[in-house]
């Protein structure tokens, strides 16, 4: 929502409301997606020996792990469709994650191997932030095309192609799944180091110029 400022220069939450419906309705859906990912991984491990502890699976067996996949899909799909126009057409995606900077890049990773990386402002994404950002969006895209070519594997042989058969897309939707995952326990850990963050995506954040 807009707002105007003593000066007359229109403002608006660093989040506005539209994007945190979308940033936790995301949440939700990959929680659903990753956990009965998990259980469906178990029926046909891809690391021998490793498989996922029943706690931290979505359904009892792979069949009932698989109805909630194709849940969490469509939501998470349509989710994922609405939020990608939205930063394309708003122009959050240029704002927020460009430019990047070599010499940004090398100073975050000294002042985060330093301890000392500034969070003071919480309006500004570093480099390793906007980097961050951008691969798990990129990871996001690969997952829902590897999960079509894994769910329509006969209408879509191409896709299945293009991993190098049906086995190298199963490993790359496995690969897919761990960087998100990577990327969740790295966005909730700083969250909770930086609870402004979170209050921030729940409350919309300070008011930024429009």
């Amino acid at each position: 929502m807009m707002a105007a400022s003593t000066d007359g220069t229109k403002t608006e939450r660093m989040h506005p409301g539209v994007l945190r419906v979308m940033h936790w309705t995301n949440a939700v859906a990959m929680i659903i997606m990753i956990m009965s990912g998990w259980g469906i991984y178990n029926d046909y491990v891809i690391i021998s020996g490793w498989s996922f502890p029943d706690s931290v699976k979505l359904g009892t067996w792979a069949a009932q792990s698989l109805q909630w996949h194709f849940a969490g899909m469509w939501l998470l799909v349509l989710n994922g469709l609405a939020y990608l126009v939205y930063g394309f057409v708003t122009g959050r995606f240029r704002r927020r994650f460009l430019p990047i900077t070599l010499s940004d890049l090398v100073g975050t990773i000294r002042d985060t191997l330093r301890f000392k990386l500034a969070h003071d402002d919480i309006t500004h994404y570093n480099a390793v932030q906007k980097i961050l950002y951008i691969v798990v969006i990129l990871a996001g895209v690969l997952q829902v095309i590897t999960g079509i070519a894994l769910w329509k594997p006969a209408q879509y042989p191409a896709l299945v192609d293009l991993f190098g058969g049906f086995q190298g897309t199963r490993i790359a939707h496995f690969l897919g799944m761990a960087v998100i995952v990577g990327f969740v326990v790295v966005h909730v850990a700083l969250a909770l180091l930086v609870p402004r963050t979170l209050w921030a995506m729940m409350t919309g954040g300070p008011k930024l110029p429009r």
